[in-house]
């Protein structure tokens, strides 16, 4: 939808000058060319930068957002287009609201995504009550992601790099929460163009890498961390198959995630066998041939709906679904159970759908984002 003339770039119908924008910077490319644009744009800009976890420990490491360096960086960015930037210790409410959960639903046998939480529960909700209460009309974040203006309000709209989109770990995002939303890098084109504007406003982390890892767990080691969450968490246990036959023992059930095929130590096997199932209460690792993984039912709750109508509004529709967020929507089948919850039918099988990750419900026709809700269990 066209902007309306009478409205500056974020919306707002008075000048960029009269307009305060808190800048959500973790120290990355994304959102530094974000508080930087809206700078040049002549914006009251105001960059928080969140310190979610042990500073000291933090600055030693290095490809995951948060730490120490990226703080600096984010300082550095402010400094050089001359705008304010705070640091927010948000240190015991990460542990609370995104750690804590991520490591009890691993002891639970899930495959939790932390990154959607964090949105959820921190940076979407308790720094976004930090930005209205420094008076600012809107935050805006270097996620790739469109908001769109409908009938009916904001609406939640996929990147145009689709290579780049991050509407997976967004979907639930709230209405009242997208009202004061920003995405300016939704609409561009592609990660080199970001980073061309970096090198334009002369940022000196213009070239600076992603970041892979989620931000607590280096080099992806998760066991690890679970294991300084809760210790003891890794009790020994058996490898058994779908009929209960010890094939091998196991360090613990957390080092192990659905689908996974290496690592079992089981050999001398004509067909590979793959984690089918975690019951964390027997401390056994069911494992079984590949077509054991494929689901075609897939239940969800905790439904963030972002439609025109009620969730629950029809006896089913018609939609694609993303199930992971490195592969695109699938078609599916999604009928209400109630207002937060549904059972999801994929038209085509799917393998490896776990507990504890997001089901995400896309427009078949549009690039719209309908929300989406968590997996809870497998089948």
């Amino acid at each position: 939808m066209p902007l309306d003339p009478a409205l500056n770039s974020l919306g707002f119908a008075k000048p960029p000058s009269e307009t305060r924008v808190v800048v959500a910077m973790s120290g990355g490319v994304d959102s530094s060319v974000v508080a930087a644009m809206l700078a040049e744009q002549g914006y009251d800009v105001v960059g928080v930068t969140l310190q979610l976890y042990d500073h000291g420990a933090a600055l030693a490491k290095k490809g995951a957002c948060c730490a120490g360096r990226d703080i600096h960086d984010a300082r550095r960015v402010a400094e050089e287009m001359n705008f304010a930037h705070y640091v927010l210790d948000y240190e015991n409410t990460f542990k609370e609201a995104v750690m804590d959960e991520f490591a009890d639903s691993y002891l639970a046998g899930a495959t939790p995504v932390p990154c959607i939480r964090c949105n959820e529960r921190v940076k979407f909700k308790d720094l976004l009550e930090t930005a209205k209460d420094l008076d600012a009309d809107c935050m805006a974040t270097g996620h790739y992601i469109q908001r769109m203006m409908g009938n009916g309000g904001p609406q939640l709209h996929s990147a145009a790099d689709a290579s780049k989109d991050q509407s997976y770990f967004l979907f639930s995002t709230t209405p009242e929460q997208l009202d004061y939303l920003r995405f300016p890098l939704g609409h561009h084109a592609s990660k080199d163009e970001t980073r061309a504007l970096a090198r334009k406003y002369g940022l000196a982390l213009a070239d600076k890498p992603d970041s892979q890892d989620i931000c607590f767990v280096p080099n992806g080691n998760y066991a690890a961390v679970i294991e300084k969450l809760r210790p003891g968490a890794a009790e020994p246990g058996d490898i058994v198959d779908v009929d209960g036959n010890v094939l091998a023992q196991h360090n613990g059930v957390i080092h192990y995630t659905i689908g996974q095929r290496r690592g079992l130590g089981i050999g001398g096997l004509a067909d590979p066998l793959y984690v089918v199932k975690l019951d964390v209460d027997k401390q056994h690792v069911i494992v079984g041939p590949k077509d054991m993984l494929t689901t075609r039912t897939v239940p969800i709750r905790e439904i963030n709906w972002l439609g025109d109508d009620a969730f629950d509004a029809v006896g089913e529709r018609h939609m694609g679904v993303k199930i992971r967020s490195t592969k695109p929507p699938v078609e599916a089948i999604v009928r209400p159970l109630s207002a937060t919850t549904a059972e999801v039918e994929l038209l085509t099988p799917e393998e490896g759908v776990a507990p504890g990750q997001a089901c995400v419900f896309y427009d078949n026709d549009s690039s719209r984002i309908f929300g989406g809700g968590w997996i809870w269990r497998g089948y």
